[in-house]
């Protein structure tokens, strides 16, 4: 039996091969124990019922050490399972429609901010976060990828769920069409003291934003001649954003998507480039730098990748998942 050391130099009572076959499970060890473990419950963008709470609730203190953590992939850790009460755990999470996982080489769960709620929010963050569980959190459960791979959805340019730092996250846009023939020029201009970031100013007599203009939307209806009526609403898309031992900003595509449906396809696209041109090892951030950006976005943006999915998918003997031909009703 291979062991492992724990804190102190003790060995675990655990096999390193139950370790690891537990831990695709969603059980990770506490290496400051012999043979104790923490289940991670799977949230959808972070969202539980009170019902499902108070299982966890009975759960840790039924199973576990009676302690629950929170992860920063808002999902929920029960503390200090011994191993051979994790199944009893998890068949007991299962009664109450409760899942285990998140970990390994796949598509991570799902993460948004409160932007459907937030007054800034400018998209339904938890709808869309949402389906993107279901199609590819779910959806890809079965398919491994060359590292893990995390989805991000962020309700406005605030960024607090921090887009830009995941390999592919999404930003809610409201893009202005400033009909400057409107603008009087203002001695004191209602867009520019709405502007959060002072990215708008008057020159000359006339309202001038530079290209900086991050699509907040704060300034929408704030002329009192029209000048800032029109708004396009839409979805900024990052990709190759990593957080941790090695940082690595994502880099927004060239594209504002205007509809819910060329976001989720523009995600899919980007689990099937990692999975078909990816390096096992390597996190996407490292892929699209290797293929290039303008290359990785090109067939981001091209119909090539849907195409060949049953195939891209084949390519390592797993099934092929059709969840995204499924209508889902939410």
């Amino acid at each position: 039996m291979k062991t492992m050391i724990v804190a102190g130099g003790a060995s675990p009572s655990v096999s390193a091969e139950e370790v690891k076959r537990v831990k695709g499970l969603g059980c990770l060890w506490d290496k400051n124990t012999l043979d104790k473990f923490n289940i991670r419950v799977i949230t959808i963008n972070g969202k539980i019922t009170a019902d499902q709470q108070i299982a966890i609730a009975e759960a840790a203190e039924k199973y576990g050490s009676g302690e629950v953590t929170m992860t920063t992939r808002l999902t929920l850790e029960i503390q200090g399972v011994p191993f051979d009460r994790i199944d009893d755990c998890i068949d007991f999470l299962a009664q109450h429609g409760l899942a285990t996982g998140g970990t390994g080489p796949k598509v991570r769960p799902v993460v948004s901010c409160k932007g459907t709620t937030c007054q800034y929010g400018l998209i339904d963050t938890f709808d869309l976060s949402e389906k993107m569980h279901k199609l590819f959190y779910e959806g890809y459960r079965r398919f491994n990828l060359p590292h893990k791979f995390k989805i991000a959805v962020g309700g406005c340019p605030n960024n607090c769920v921090k887009p830009n730092l995941n390999d592919i996250g999404v930003i809610g846009q409201s893009v202005p069409k400033f009909n400057l023939e409107k603008c009087r020029g203002c001695k004191v201009c209602q867009v520019e003291k709405a502007c959060p970031i002072k990215n708008a100013s008057v020159e000359n007599g006339k309202l001038k934003v530079d290209k900086a203009c991050n699509h907040c939307g704060r300034c929408a209806g704030k002329c009192p001649f029209g000048c800032t009526n029109e708004y396009v609403n839409g979805y900024k898309v990052y990709i190759g954003g990593r957080w941790g031992k090695k940082v690595a900003q994502g880099r927004e595509l060239e594209k504002i998507f205007t509809t819910e449906q060329e976001v989720l396809d523009v995600v899919e696209k980007a689990i099937l480039l990692f999975r078909d041109e990816g390096i096992p090892g390597e996190r996407f951030a490292d892929t699209v730098t290797r293929l290039g950006f303008e290359a990785a976005q090109e067939k981001l943006l091209s119909d090539e990748l849907l195409a060949s999915k049953s195939t891209i998918l084949d390519s390592r003997g797993d099934p092929v998942c059709k969840i995204s031909k499924i209508n889902i009703n939410f």
